[in-house]
C-alpha cells in the first residue's frame, strides 16, 4: 500500500496520536492543514502523510504552541516536513525567553501599555498552561529576587505584582466551572501578601474546572474559620513566600488539619521549597510541589484518596 493512501480510520487515528476524534476533526475544519481521503462509506482514512503531519504539529503543542502557531510553522514548508527536513528549515525558536526579558523591562520602566503589548502577544503565541509556568511563573521569581537583593525598589514590585494579579484575574474569572468537582478556597499564609504565586495555582486549579474562592493575601487570623464554615470545601490552599512567615504558616496547617480532619490542605510557595528537608519530611502530605506536573500529580492523589 503506497503511503498517499488512506490506511488509518478516525479511531485509530486518535489511538495512535493520543488525542480525541472530535479535537482531530476540529483542526481539520479550522485550519484545513490535512484533507483525509474518504472510503465507499465516506468514512475520514488517514494516509501515513497525513500522520507524519499530526504527530508533528502535536509535538508543537505539547512544547507550548498553539495549534495556530504550530500551524502556521507548517505552512512555511510543508514539503520539507515531508522529506524529513523541517526542523533544519523552519527553526524550532521558543520566543517566550526573548517576550519574558521585554515584559520584564517594561514592568521595570512602569510603561504599562506596553506591557499589555507584550502580554496580548504571548497568549496569542502559546498556551495558558505554558505562559503561567515558563514565562509568568520564571518572571514572579526575577521580580522577587531583585526585590530582595534591594535591585528595585518596593514600587516597581508593587507595580509588576498588580499588572500580573490584574491579567492573571481576567483569565481566572472567564474560565467555566465543573458543578461536579469540589469547591476549593486560595489564601496567602499568615502575615503574608505576596500572592501572584498563589494566584497562578489558583488558576491552574481554575483551568482543571474546579469552583474557586480565592481570597488572596492574609486575611485575620480566625477569619479562616468563617470561611470553612460557610463554604465547605474539600480543598484548601495556602501559600507562604517569605521564610518569616513560615512558623505561623505551619502553625495554621497544624491546626485546621486537626480541627477539619475532611479538609484537604495544599501548601506551596518560595518558602516552603526552601524549608530544610527534615521539615519537609514532617509537611510531606501537604506539599503541592513547583511545577506542573508535581501539581497535577499531588491533586490526582488527593482526589482519588479522599473521594
Amino acid at each position: 500500500m503506497s503511503k498517499n493512501e488512506g490506511k488509518y480510520n478516525i479511531k485509530a487515528a486518535s489511538k495512535m496520536l493520543g488525542i480525541q476524534p472530535g479535537t482531530l476533526r476540529a483542526w481539520e475544519r479550522r485550519y484545513q492543514m490535512i484533507a483525509p481521503v474518504r472510503n465507499d462509506s465516506g468514512h475520514r482514512l488517514y494516509t501515513e502523510e497525513h500522520i507524519k503531519i499530526l504527530k508533528w504539529l502535536i509535538q508543537k503543542v505539547n512544547k507550548g504552541f498553539t495549534i495556530s502557531q504550530a500551524v502556521s510553522l507548517l505552512e512555511n514548508d510543508h514539503q520539507a516536513l515531508l522529506e524529513g527536513n523541517l526542523s533544519e528549515t523552519v527553526p524550532d525558536h521558543d520566543l517566550s525567553k526573548e517576550l519574558l526579558e521585554e515584559l520584564l523591562k517594561a514592568l521595570l520602566e512602569f510603561d504599562e501599555g506596553h506591557a499589555h503589548e507584550i502580554m496580548d502577544k504571548i497568549f496569542s503565541l502559546y498556551s495558558v498552561e505554558k505562559v503561567l509556568i515558563d514565562i509568568l511563573g520564571t518572571l514572579l521569581v526575577k521580580v522577587g529576587d531583585l526585590w530582595e537583593n534591594d535591585e528595585i525598589s518596593s514600587a516597581h514590585e508593587h507595580f509588576a505584582s498588580a499588572f500580573l494579579r490584574s491579567r492573571i484575574g481576567m483569565i481566572l474569572h472567564g474560565l467555566p466551572v465543573n458543578g461536579f468537582l469540589p469547591k476549593t478556597v486560595s489564601v496567602c499564609g499568615p502575615g503574608e501578601w505576596h500572592e501572584l504565586g498563589l494566584l497562578i495555582y489558583t488558576l491552574f486549579v481554575r483551568r482543571k474546572g474546579f469552583e474557586t474562592i480565592y481570597l488572596g493575601t492574609s486575611i485575620a487570623d480566625n477569619d479562616i474559620h468563617i470561611v470553612l464554615k460557610e463554604i465547605n470545601p474539600k480543598f484548601l490552599f495556602l501559600s507562604c513566600t517569605l521564610s518569616v512567615n513560615l512558623p505561623k504558616t505551619l502553625e495554621m496547617v497544624d491546626d485546621l488539619h486537626r480541627d477539619y480532619p475532611e479538609l484537604i490542605i495544599g501548601l506551596g510557595g518560595s518558602a516552603v521549597d526552601r524549608m530544610p528537608e527534615h521539615k519537609k519530611t514532617s509537611y510531606r502530605e501537604f506539599l503541592i510541589g513547583n511545577t506542573m506536573k508535581e501539581w497535577e500529580d499531588w491533586l490526582k492523589e488527593h482526589m482519588n484518596s479522599k473521594n
